[in-house]
């Protein structure tokens, strides 16, 4: 067992938010979702994991959870146009992004980014997010896109 299946869990973007972008089909911007078909290896925020080539994908506005902050933001996100069963495992890091480098972008309780955000090159990336959490006064950890800083999921301590 991993220190991050022990301590850690991984967010995806919650169910009840994407059924509310499905139903209204506007993001948190108050702009259109757009729906598209997968080419393949589009990142999935539902299920945290790449999409397949031919899968029924919507792209849209969203704001990672944080508390209302100058730091609040909106970026575009992936996920399935239709209900999906969300992600196999959230106690383990996605299996489809491991390798990949990402950005660990820490939160603090009032919502401010923390200074020991930091980035992965994707060999270790349960023991850089450890480290990162493990820093006083992070409460959250976003994981982003390097290339695009996209929100890929969001972390938090376990409820052991």
């Amino acid at each position: 067992m991993t220190a991050l299946q022990t301590i850690f869990r991984i967010h995806p973007i919650p169910a009840d938010v994407l059924a509310e972008v499905r139903r209204c089909g506007r993001g948190d911007a108050g702009y259109p979702v757009e729906h598209l078909c997968a080419e393949g290896g589009e990142p999935l925020r539902c299920c945290l994991r790449n999409a397949v080539a031919g899968e029924a994908l919507i792209l849209f506005g969203y704001a990672p959870p944080i508390p209302a902050s100058p730091y609040t933001e909106i970026g575009a996100v992936y996920a399935h146009a239709a209900d999906c069963p969300g992600p196999l495992h959230t106690d383990r890091y996605p299996a489809d992004w491991l390798g990949k480098p990402q950005a660990l972008r820490a939160y603090d309780a009032r919502g401010w980014i923390h200074p020991s955000t930091t980035t992965h090159d994707g060999t270790d990336p349960e023991a850089a997010i450890a480290e990162v959490l493990a820093a006083p006064g992070v409460v959250q950890v976003h994981g982003r896109n390097l290339a695009y800083g996209c929100f890929m999921f969001a972390v938090t301590r376990a409820n052991l």
